[in-house]
């Protein structure tokens, strides 16, 4: 289960295609023609999502969403860049400018990116969209967002012992004395896909302490034998799910034979917990990975985020994407034994969920997701992911 660099996804796809001359022709299959099929689809979507999502711009600062969050900036320019119809000198790169313009004014003095709050959210989500532009110039700015983010970690004691089930992971930020696994994960993946910027650095290179953050990341999970919180449960229809944080499940309480209290495991943080292991680099025969795994295959959905239906939909399928086209999973076999095609499943329900003019949005606003601009961000991003592992 290594992950695979999103950024080299175009050039395997680019050589394997000019590979191809001059070798013997192989028979298509029907599922080949499937999947270039859908490829197309795909790329129409994007390609009217992209559209809109360049119109809602702020025209002078460059900013899409708010001037305190810069993270939604960045997730719109991501989802701009990914667009497999652009090309170099497009129409598009005046409004790639002035984001990333806005995105460096936002750069404060110990190196995070952000406004007023949300300091290492905003500064995960920033340092990736930087990284994606491939800008040389943008070099010094990833290696202090990178040491921001690794001085956000956690160790509420100081001596290492990791005894506070805090200790290892990130949290939002001074405001929430508390680390949670949504924003844990988004700084691990920043900081996975940094690493090799800092092998020719000299001197001293900070890192996370990436056996703490799996520490932090094994006590958000219900695994029974495992974990030895006293939430956990021992329900088998939680059993390898994650929750929000030590403690707390957005999903809710569960009540156990014997007057116990269990939390819920839900959706879109157990592909947040997958995706842990995956920028972790565990090994996929390791119990906790074959359990979130376990869970996510019992549960598996693309009507609703699991344990939660509507709330936090368009991040669940961007998380889900993320995790299943970086383990290198094409079917998902569900509890009822029945297999399933999530790329194809997924993209077609972001067809029918997009507007008209090209824009998606979900009628349940928890988590932001009544924006816009956010949503069509999340749902490019996945429909980005579908296209380049097709």
């Amino acid at each position: 289960m290594k992950p695979i660099c999103f950024f080299s996804i175009c050039l395997g796809l680019f050589l394997s295609v000019f590979s191809g001359f001059g070798a013997p022709k192989v028979e298509e299959t029907v599922e080949d023609r499937n999947n270039l099929s859908l490829r197309n689809e795909v790329g129409r979507a994007i390609e009217r999502g992209v559209k809109w999502l360049a119109t809602e711009q702020n025209a002078t600062s460059g900013l899409w969403g708010g001037e305190e969050y810069p993270a939604i900036t960045g997730l719109s320019l991501r989802a701009i860049l990914g667009d497999p119809a652009r090309r170099n000198g497009d129409k598009y790169s005046a409004a790639l400018d002035k984001g990333y313009s806005f995105i460096l004014s936002k750069t404060q003095s110990d190196g995070g990116i952000y406004g007023k709050g949300l300091a290492s959210y905003n500064t995960s989500i920033c340092l990736m969209a930087l990284l994606q532009r491939k800008k040389p110039e943008y070099k010094p700015v990833i290696l202090k967002a990178r040491n921001f983010l690794i001085n956000q970690q956690h160790d509420f004691d100081s001596r290492g012992k990791n005894d506070n089930v805090f200790d290892g992971g990130i949290g939002y930020g001074a405001r929430w004395a508390h680390s949670d696994l949504s924003n844990t994960h988004l700084a691990m993946e920043a900081l996975f896909y940094t690493k090799k910027m800092i092998e020719t650095e000299e001197g001293d290179k900070l890192d996370l302490d990436w056996k703490a953050a799996i520490a932090f990341v094994e006590k958000c999970q219900n695994l029974p034998g495992n974990n030895k919180e006293k939430w956990v449960s021992e329900d088998p229809s939680d059993r390898g799910g994650f929750v929000y944080f030590p403690g707390s499940s957005m999903a809710g309480e569960r009540k156990l034979a014997g007057g116990k209290v269990a939390l819920r495991s839900y959706g879109s943080m157990s592909y947040a917990g997958m995706l842990s292991f995956i920028y972790a680099e565990m090994d996929p025969k390791d119990d906790r990975v074959k359990a979130v795994r376990d869970w996510l295959s019992q549960n598996y959905s693309v009507k609703e985020n699991p344990g939660l239906g509507p709330q936090g939909m368009f991040y669940y399928f961007h998380t889900m994407a993320k995790a299943l086209s970086l383990s290198g999973s094409e079917k998902i076999k569900a509890k009822d034994g029945s297999l399933h095609d999530w790329r194809h499943e997924l993209a077609r329900k972001l067809f029918d969920l997009q507007n008209q003019k090209g824009y998606w949005l979900n009628e349940n606003g928890r988590w932001w997701e009544r924006d816009p601009v956010l949503v069509t961000s999340y749902a490019l991003l996945t429909l980005e992911r579908i296209y380049y592992s097709l």
